[in-house]
């Protein structure tokens, strides 16, 4: 990071497909070693996955699953004088999809015995029922900020 001068975001191009540039950042996550065409392979079947099993479009089911998870508070841990405190603060907007990412992906990685597109199209199902792991976690996150709420006043 440089110390004087700003760090442009980078522009991501949408999706060519949907032409979401939310997809197209999920897309990025998903991708290992560069590979993005087996990343976007892995997406999109999971997207015929999702339709097949409840007969929905996969791409709202995804938009449905991302807002359901997406955590609104969070803790963040607070110095002062000598001791740490967890203090409930409010999720950016790009670190709310950040979080939602990840944790869809790692709950998807953290099953195994079927393929990732058939686990990725389970996690998105559950997630959009407001069921699963990924929307467990963002209720342990909303109540980890909710049992803090009485150090709120060392925000800053």
């Amino acid at each position: 990071m440089p110390r004087k001068a700003r760090v442009d975001k980078r522009e991501i191009l949408p999706d060519f497909k949907y032409n979401s540039v939310l997809l197209s950042k999920f897309i990025n996550r998903i991708m290992e070693r560069g590979k993005k065409s087996v990343a976007k392979g892995i997406v999109y079947s999971a997207f015929d996955i999702i339709e097949k099993k409840i007969g929905q479009p996969g791409f709202e089911v995804f938009q449905k699953a991302i807002n359901n998870v997406r955590p609104a508070l969070e803790v963040r841990p607070r110095r002062v004088g000598g001791a740490t405190y967890q203090v409930p603060m409010e999720v950016r907007s790009e670190r709310r999809n950040a979080l939602a990412f990840r944790w869809i992906i790692a709950y998807t990685k953290e099953k195994t015995g079927k393929p990732i597109d058939e686990r990725l199209a389970e996690e998105l199902i559950a997630a959009s029922k407001n069921e699963g792991s990924a929307i467990k976690k963002k209720e342990d996150t909303h109540k980890m900020a909710e049992a803090n709420k009485a150090f709120a006043h060392f925000r800053w």
